[in-house]
């Protein structure tokens, strides 16, 4: 059982203080990170067999990077390295309630130089779970990259994963990060969503819009407050969220997700009956990579994970 992630992958510069801007902070800590990534991590972290498809700039952190998911124990026989950019740089500022704020270098990036032939189908054929974001939609040829890899996906008949993940400064507009947002929607068979971002596709909290011939379910996340997810026969799960004292939420929707995708793994014949299960154990994994600066530094493991759960078992807002 294993999952491919596809994507960005990037070094997260995250302020030192709370509640100052880039501009202001005195200084900032390093982080691995990149939506895709993190996921790759988080699976890896979690017990499960992950890779990683992207580019990074063949200089020092793109290095790094490639260093930080070998050992995470994820497959990274598919990330290749590009002369031509650098690696991307994400500079965050966390408010007081552990939210964030981004400022990115990428004009261009080595990730949004991905070819098409960059990408390697052995590895699609390989896996069971295909995931991937939106960012790679911005550009040319890295949107052409992902568009042949979705075409491999579906070909092949693998489970497709996708989370838009609204980053607004990266897109010419909101009508342009709106329109690719939605189309990555055609070829998933998850879609996990935030209830920013639902509201920013739909202009609403119905996710009826949403649904394509694909879907099998829609996973909306609520922060703190949990998730709910939706399936194709009408039918909706809610499951309250763990209360934690979030120092930064960066990469929490990322855990989220490839603590879902395990659930789907482990149960592939029943996941849809597991779903209470599958959602709880997704919140407390989120809630948990919320305590620490970055992401992928803050990854829980399978056993701290159960731990957790078992630990805060009568928290759960319900």
């Amino acid at each position: 059982m294993s999952v491919l992630s596809f994507g960005e992958l990037l070094i997260d510069f995250v302020a030192l203080e709370v509640g100052v801007t880039v501009g202001d902070a005195s200084g900032f800590v390093k982080a691995p990170g990149g939506a895709p990534a993190n996921v790759a991590a988080a699976v890896a972290r979690l017990g499960c067999r992950s890779a990683f498809m992207g580019q990074v700039g063949d200089d020092p952190f793109g290095r790094h990077l490639a260093d930080v998911l070998a050992a995470e124990s994820v497959d990274i026989g598919s990330l290749t390295y590009s002369s031509e950019a650098r690696t991307a740089l994400a500079f965050v500022s966390n408010t007081a309630d552990g939210d964030r704020s981004f400022m990115f270098y990428r004009h261009p990036s080595a990730d949004m130089l991905m070819k098409p032939e960059d990408v390697d189908r052995s590895a699609i054929d390989a896996c069971d779970i295909f995931h991937h974001g939106s960012i790679t939609f911005i550009r040319e040829p890295a949107a052409s990259a992902l568009r042949l890899a979705l075409e491999r996906a579906v070909a092949a008949d693998k489970f497709i994963s996708y989370d838009p993940n609204l980053r607004l400064p990266l897109w010419d507009s909101a009508e342009a990060a709106r329109a690719g947002m939605l189309a990555g929607l055609e070829t998933a068979n998850l879609l996990k969503i935030s209830d920013e971002e639902l509201t920013f596709l739909t202009g609403g909290a119905d996710v009826a819009p949403l649904w394509r011939e694909r879907m099998e379910m829609i996973c909306v996340t609520y922060g703190a407050k949990g998730a709910a997810a939706y399936l194709k026969d009408g039918s909706a799960i809610e499951h309250g969220g763990y209360a934690v004292k979030a120092v930064d939420t960066t990469g929490a929707g990322d855990a989220f997700v490839a603590a879902m995708l395990i659930g789907i793994l482990e149960n592939r014949a029943s996941w849809q009956t597991k779903l209470p299960e599958i959602l709880d154990f997704a919140n407390a994994v989120g809630a948990l990579t919320c305590r620490r600066k970055g992401a992928i530094p803050s990854l829980p493991t399978l056993a701290e994970a159960r731990a957790f759960q078992r630990e805060n078992c009568d928290k759960v807002d319900a």
